[in-house]
């Protein structure tokens, strides 16, 4: 789960760099505690790391799922976006095939045919070693113009502590906390809440996301500080229910300054987690040349099947 930052950093380096949104759609099967969820797309990557957090295994290991249900909802009713210049995957990651007698969701090879109509592409991402799901998993991804990967059943994925983890799960909370969350109250609250949660991210996290922030130039969502820098806002014009209340009884002068004052001790702070994200990234690139098998680790798949098809896009990697 914690590899969901890595990925996203991984992406945000392409030039041009790209803007990045990430949805979720678990799925089990009928009968379960739910047959599928959808978490709809989303450049808030500390929402969709909180939802994430939130999934357990459960269900499943008793044979075919829903997994038409899954592609279908992927599929018709995330909020793709229309752009032409937008790279529109679908991550399908399991170990059991269909259900494809089940009539209430079409068959995956009309929901494969769909997805090209939508100009959105599946990658099918096999654990472990079932045959007639890698049979599926292939013609899926055949139709969809995707790719077919394969992962250990748990995933093998490789987690590398580093020296540096610590302080950048520090700089991450102080990074985090130039974030002014703005907007109705609701929207305040909500955001606040993520704000809190991602100064409490355990370090290999926090030190993933930290850098992405810093890559991305994404530090927090509804943040003030970014809209007011880029123009999106006027602090002068905003109505004061919409401020932190903190900032409700400030004059305008001292709102601007406080702002300021924020975009100042952020640029300090992301220096420092650029100049160590490097180190650390050194560090884990020399631990991965001496780990057996990490290049066949679930994210490092998901980052090269990403990186060829951008170039549909004309989004080019290193």
């Amino acid at each position: 789960k914690e590899k969901i930052w890595h990925i996203a950093n991984q992406i945000v380096l392409g030039q041009p760099k790209p803007k990045v949104r990430i949805a979720l759609v678990p799925y089990r099967d009928k009968g379960d505690e739910y047959v599928t969820k959808v978490f709809d797309l989303t450049d808030n990557l500390d929402q969709v790391y909180t939802d994430l957090m939130t999934f357990r295994a459960g269900g499943g290991g008793d044979g075919p799922e829903n997994v038409n249900q899954a592609l279908h909802d992927a599929v018709h009713k995330l909020s793709w976006s229309p752009e032409r210049k937008t790279l529109r995957l679908i991550y399908l990651v399991g170990d059991y095939p269909p259900h494809n007698e089940y009539t209430d969701v079409p068959t995956y090879d009309k929901i494969a045919a769909a997805a090209i109509q939508k100009g959105i592409y599946i990658n099918a991402v096999l654990c472990g070693g079932n045959t007639e799901t890698a049979r599926v998993w292939k013609e899926i991804a055949d139709a969809a113009e995707g790719y077919f990967l394969t992962v250990e059943q748990s995933g093998g994925v490789t987690h590398i502590a580093t020296p540096y983890d610590k302080e950048l799960a520090k700089l991450n909370a102080e990074l985090v906390s130039t974030a002014v969350a703005y907007g109705d109250r609701k929207e305040r609250v909500a955001q606040e809440k993520l704000n809190d949660g991602a100064k409490k991210y355990d370090a290999p996290a926090a030190a993933a996301s930290a850098s992405y922030r810093v890559t991305s130039g994404e530090v927090a969502a509804n943040d003030l500080v970014s809209d007011s820098q880029a123009g999106k806002v006027d602090v002068a014009k905003l109505e004061k229910e919409k401020l932190p209340e903190n900032m409700q009884k400030m004059t305008t002068e001292e709102r601007k300054q406080y702002l300021t004052d924020q975009q100042q001790r952020r640029q300090k702070v992301a220096s420092q987690i650029k100049d160590l994200s490097a180190k650390r990234d050194e560090h884990v690139r020399k631990q991965m040349e001496q780990t057996k098998g990490a290049k066949d680790g679930f994210d490092q798949q998901v980052l090269d099947s990403l990186k060829t098809q951008a170039a549909k896009v004309n989004v080019e990697y290193k």
